[in-house]
């Protein structure tokens, strides 16, 4: 498990294109037969990836949560972005397809990530909040989901947003999580941007060719930078800093957010006129 400080906008502004992508770009989540996680202490939460192939993996506590076992004051989303495969928590399996996800609730003692098939297996994109309440463990459908249709063609945003974990629908502590799906020729996610001062966010992207990346803006809305990012990585996007990005072509990504509330709507929105 990597570790990852916290940091100031000021400091931020200071950053080289190096430095900023060593603190919160996450370029390997997923390895075969590993199971890889960084540690941020933005609302300290954690976020990896699964991939199971002939032995399931066993998701273990570490030192850097300072539990006796990894969801004892946890709670977790986890969304399948590989092929078919599956997950245990305290005995119960749960079948997962591509995009279907699971919400595990606190105070689960045991968690593993299995593949159906080894040769293709499955890849669990998973983040971990702390939690001080328990809430049923869940399968989330993606046909079942939330769907919101937005954007359209003229300004380059149509996308659905499928909303897994939120108050309306599969309850947790913390833990708001769900994805965007961008149509064929839509590249913009996110814009007009905001912040939301009382939550961080993660945004994974995924389902990009090699040759392929988003170009993700972060920062303050009068002084942004970019990260180049490629298919199946994350981005760290602390509660003052704008998170929106544009793709050499269509793409999906997962969104995950923790803090002081689970309001979907609790943005500030930030003017076009006033990012720079």
């Amino acid at each position: 498990m990597e570790v990852r400080f916290a940091m100031h906008p000021s400091q931020f502004k200071t950053l080289t294109t190096e430095q900023i992508r060593k603190e919160f770009l996450i370029e390997t989540l997923f390895e075969y037969g590993k199971i890889n996680m960084v540690y941020t202490h933005v609302d300290r939460v954690i976020v990896g990836g699964a991939v199971p192939t002939v032995e399931a993996l066993v998701l273990e506590d570490g030192k850097e949560i300072g539990a006796q076992y990894f969801l004892e004051r946890r709670e977790i989303g986890i969304i399948n972005i590989g092929s078919k495969g599956y997950v245990v928590a305290d005995g119960q399996k749960f079948e997962l397809d591509k995009k279907d996800g699971l919400y595990v609730g606190m105070s689960t003692k045991k968690l593993e990530f299995g593949s159906d098939d080894p040769s293709n297996p499955a890849k669990f994109y998973f983040v971990s909040t702390p939690a001080h309440k328990q809430y049923p463990t869940e399968k989330i459908d993606i046909k079942q989901t939330e769907a919101t249709h937005l954007g359209s063609l003229s300004e380059s945003n149509e996308r659905t947003i499928y909303k897994y974990i939120h108050p309306d629908g599969v309850k947790s502590c913390q833990l708001v999580m769900g994805m965007t799906i961008l149509e064929p020729n839509n590249v913009w996610n996110t814009m007009p941007c905001h912040l939301h001062d009382r939550r961080m966010e993660v945004y994974f992207y995924f389902d990009m060719p090699e040759d392929a990346f988003v170009l993700h803006l972060m920062g303050e809305p009068q002084e942004t930078r970019h990260i180049i990012v490629r298919n199946e990585q994350a981005v760290i996007s602390p509660s003052w800093s704008i998170h929106s990005g544009v793709g050499t072509k269509n793409y999906t990504f997962i969104w995950a957010m923790a803090g002081e509330n689970q309001s979907y709507s609790d943005v500030n929105p930030v003017p076009m006129k006033d990012l720079k």
